[in-house]
């Protein structure tokens, strides 16, 4: 039986946490399944949330965590048509954190063979969560307009892309001013921060438009913002909680606007979603970030060895980019 490093977490708790590299067996592939040599994986707030024992769902211990993550297939697996060693495959299950995973090929998918690793890593997260978030709500048109906060996030990046090759418009809230221009350079239409009243400010932004669909990242007075900014019947979707305060939804917002509170979570629609809907998703997000030349900024990577100064990394406020494990 070969062995794979894996950077294996023991125990919850403070950053680094329970976390160690460990040999680990890599498992040959069995019907449906794909082994693939992991290539990078980012570290996402939820990967530091379940190493600090705080996430919504957590694993059984020991556990290889690391939510997405890119390699090079191995090896196939017997009756697993549309793979074949030397594809560039992007993980969409729990595990990237590790040399080698072998996985059942529905928990992939393939990417151009020139792809950037760095950014094929990046692929399995953000940007289907925008896709889905700008898709599932409401029934967008071109011209319509979003707002968002949290505009400088790795998903509010992919919101902002994404939403302009849909020939949407997005007004963008970020906490810092010298955000401002790197947005706009990135497609942003409008973009204000947190400081900027949207009650009484959006239509003069907007050309005298409401958005019909506002994404929450932050919660509390920022969520509250966003939702003072929507059309009557207008949708505000919590999928973060930067702050870690709740949201306070005014009686009115409800009986007098029809506003309607959803919530996302990539985990739950993968757990939910066909086969055929997470491939029809997934074909359709390689077309859309190929046509818009997504862009994924990287702050910094580190080899796997160096887990605790990448965790560090990945903790501090202001970055402009993911940290990425080198696997």
């Amino acid at each position: 039986m070969t062995t794979s490093h894996a950077l294996l977490l023991e125990s919850f708790g403070p950053i680094p946490g329970g976390l160690a590299v460990r040999e680990i067996p890599t498992q040959t592939p069995r019907p449906g399944q794909l082994l693939i040599k992991m290539l990078a994986a980012p570290i996402n707030p939820a990967d530091i949330n379940i190493i600090e024992g705080r996430y919504g769902e957590l694993p059984p211990l020991p556990a290889v965590i690391g939510n997405e993550g890119a390699g090079i297939v191995q090896e196939v697996g017997p009756d697993t048509p549309g793979w074949q060693p030397g594809d560039l495959a992007v993980l969409l299950k729990r595990g990237s954190w590790a040399e080698f995973v072998t996985v059942p090929a529905t928990d992939a998918f393939q990417l151009p063979p020139q792809t950037d690793p760095l950014l094929a890593c990046q692929m399995g997260v953000n940007p289907p969560t925008a896709l889905l978030m700008l898709e599932k709500f409401e029934n967008l048109q071109p011209g319509d307009w979003i707002a968002q906060n949290a505009a400088n996030s790795s998903v509010g990046r992919c919101v902002i892309q994404i939403a302009r090759e849909l020939g949407l418009r997005t007004i963008n809230v970020v906490r810092r001013p010298e955000l401002v221009h790197d947005l706009q350079a990135l497609g942003a239409d409008v973009v204000v921060t947190e400081e900027t009243d949207l009650r009484n400010t959006v239509e003069d932004l907007c050309n005298g438009s409401r958005p019909k669909l506002a994404l929450n990242a932050v919660g509390g007075a920022s969520a509250l913002n966003l939702s003072n900014a929507l059309a009557p019947s207008g949708t505000l979707v919590t999928y973060g909680a930067m702050s870690k305060q709740p949201l306070k939804i005014p009686n009115g917002q409800l009986i007098f606007s029809d506003l309607r509170f959803r919530g996302f979570w990539l985990t739950r629609w993968k757990q939910t979603a066909t086969p055929t809907e997470q491939a029809t998703t997934f074909q359709k997000l390689i077309k859309i970030t190929a046509s818009c030349h997504l862009q994924l900024p990287v702050q910094a990577s580190f080899p796997i060895g160096q887990f605790a100064e990448a965790l560090a990394e990945a903790s501090k406020p202001g970055r402009t980019g993911k940290v990425i494990l080198r696997l």
